[in-house]
């Protein structure tokens, strides 16, 4: 309790430290204060780091890339005014909008933020890709931009033309090149900025976004202060964003988060956990009517797809003919899961069964009649079981479920609908990093995992089982090989732009990862997000992005809304 105050008296003293606001607001207005909770840690501020949730959230506002996702999830336009491609797809020209400025900062001269130029794209990327700066996303231009005959990026790859023209060039076709342009990791940064304070920048952030880095105090607190100089304006033409400030808290107890929350301590979270389930939603899926009541609740699909994964590499065995190098077996594993069961009795049906494919629900590419998963059929399971040479498990060696700690319950489920085949299965829980070592490595054999999209494309989800992918290096965590799979997988990425010719190949892809079962897909996931009844503003999408430059706060409260 003392810790809140004091974060609350310091956020306080700051707001009252900040210079006027361009918009000429009243000063005893009362500040508009945004708080919102982090549970997974904030690691860098840095956008070449971008990689869990809680840094892109904060990366969200403080940075703007050349484009962003809508809420229906279509790319459009943020700091790029106009964009064409070339005849061949393959080299792309962007005109950059006049008169963005950086924030304010002390590594510009008289401490003002410069202008924008094209030349800080081709610094921003090209810095991504600098083995030096060791940026988790090097990997979104890898293997898609030109390099020289050694492997090193070419001087040509990213080029600005003029102040204001920036050019792309790829060494082959890439449809979804606009989604990786509007991820995080390809957020703009000054090069002033990185230069002075080196690997401090992950804590003393310049962007040109909605918000300008205050404080950080890591695993308390994090402040953002109103960027009075954005380049943004509303429909209206009043200036944006419309909150003076954004809080952020590190309560890595989502149930705790969850209480402070229903104590108006916080304007959102996102997430629930199992223990608060039962609070906000009733068994068949609906919010319940007394929650409802009291707050703005969103329930919408989510990209991300949760799954268990088998190691397809037969050398990390030492049984060469264990059962997991059975398609059979790995096929009866599948059937034997009653998905709709356990989306409705461990999730109050938060989630989709997943009994398709490998790719979610909310892309366009879906088609559950073109792509055929796994529904619950226990006599199939039997059947093919006894095919394999495990008659009711007999001779089947007891094997192990890894997972992390937050899937406890899941796994004791999955436990027992395993043993009507009569297989034995033990599990082993470890910390969340612990975990992804393990499955990294390729030293576990049967895991539980999530893919959550990088971009709203299939071939995200997809290259998990190209096999130039292998972990771990790539997303391949199965070491999955399948060469008619990489035919198609390489086919797709030189089609025309044309989206259904790659969506028939997208599914073709998706079919044979379900028929060879890699993978069991367990469920398509969806987002829970709860919302003080004042807030506004504040839009839900598929990717989870949180966006806070048009949040404001109604000045009076009637009821919440259900949205």
């Amino acid at each position: 309790m003392l810790r809140q105050f004091t974060v609350l008296f310091a956020l306080v003293a700051l707001l009252s430290s900040c210079g006027g606001d361009s918009d000429k607001r009243e000063n005893n207005e009362a500040k508009k204060v945004f708080r919102y909770n982090q549970a997974e840690g904030l690691t860098s501020l840095d956008p070449a780091f971008a990689r869990n949730q809680a840094n892109i959230w904060a990366a969200n506002q403080i940075y703007n890339g050349l484009f962003e996702l809508d809420h229906h999830l279509n790319v459009v336009p943020c700091l790029v005014d106009t964009w064409n491609a070339s005849e061949d797809n393959k080299t792309y020209t962007f005109h950059i909008r006049k008169g963005i400025h950086f924030h304010d900062s002390e590594v510009f001269p008289d401490g003002k933020g410069r202008e924008l130029k094209a030349e800080d794209f081709v610094y921003s990327f090209k810095r991504i890709l600098d083995p030096a700066t060791s940026s988790t996303g090097a990997w979104i231009f890898n293997d898609k931009i030109l390099k020289n005959v050694d492997g090193s990026v070419s001087d040509t790859s990213f080029k600005a033309v003029d102040d204001y023209t920036l050019k792309i060039y790829l060494n082959k076709p890439f449809p979804p090149i606009l989604q990786i342009l509007s991820m995080p990791y390809t957020y703009v940064v000054p090069k002033e900025a990185v230069e002075k304070y080196g690997k401090d920048f992950r804590t003393k952030p310049v962007g040109t976004g909605p918000f300008t880095f205050k404080q950080w105090t890591e695993n308390e607190s994090l402040t953002l202060l109103r960027n009075n100089n954005y380049w943004r304006k509303d429909a209206s033409g009043n200036n944006l964003p419309y909150l003076d400030a954004v809080q952020v808290s590190f309560i890595s107890d989502k149930n705790q988060a969850f209480r402070t929350f229903e104590q108006g301590k916080l304007d959102f979270v996102s997430g629930i956990e199992e223990a608060s389930r039962d609070l906000v939603l009733n068994r068949d899926g609906s919010v319940k009517k007394e929650f409802a009541a009291k707050y703005q609740v969103s329930k919408v699909p989510y990209l991300n797809t949760e799954y268990l994964g088998f190691q397809m590499d037969p050398s990390l065995y030492k049984d060469k003919k264990h059962p997991f190098l059975d398609r059979r077996v790995r096929q009866a594993m599948n059937y034997a899961i009653n998905k709709v069961e356990l989306v409705g009795f461990l999730r109050n049906k938060l989630g989709i069964p997943g009994v398709s494919g490998m790719v979610p629900v909310v892309l366009p590419s879906f088609d559950s009649t073109k792509v055929k998963g796994y529904t619950y059929n226990l006599e199939k399971a039997q059947q093919l079981l006894k095919e394999a040479g495990y008659p009711q498990g007999k001779g089947f060696p007891e094997v192990t479920l890894n997972s992390n700690n937050l899937h406890n319950e899941l796994c004791e489920y999955l436990q027992k609908q395993w043993s009507s085949l009569g297989i034995n299965v033990k599990i082993d829980i470890n910390n969340n990093s612990t975990h992804q070592e393990l499955v990294d490595n390729g030293r576990v054999h049967l895991f539980r995992a999530s893919w959550l999209g990088d971009y709203p494309d299939a071939e995200n989800y997809l290259s998990m089982f190209y096999s130039k992918n292998m972990s771990p290096a790539g997303p391949n965590k199965t070491r999955f090989k399948n060469e008619k799979f990489d035919e198609l997988f390489e086919k797709a990425q030189v089609v025309d732009n044309d989206p259904f010719d790659r969506y028939e190949m997208y599914n073709l892809m998706d079919q044979i990862v379900m028929t060879e079962a890699p993978v069991i897909v367990l469920y398509y996931d969806e987002v829970l997000r709860m919302a003080q009844p004042n807030v506004t503003g504040l839009e839900a999408n598929p990717m989870n992005n949180l966006s806070l430059e048009r949040v404001d706060f109604k000045s009076t409260v009637t009821t919440a809304a259900v949205q």
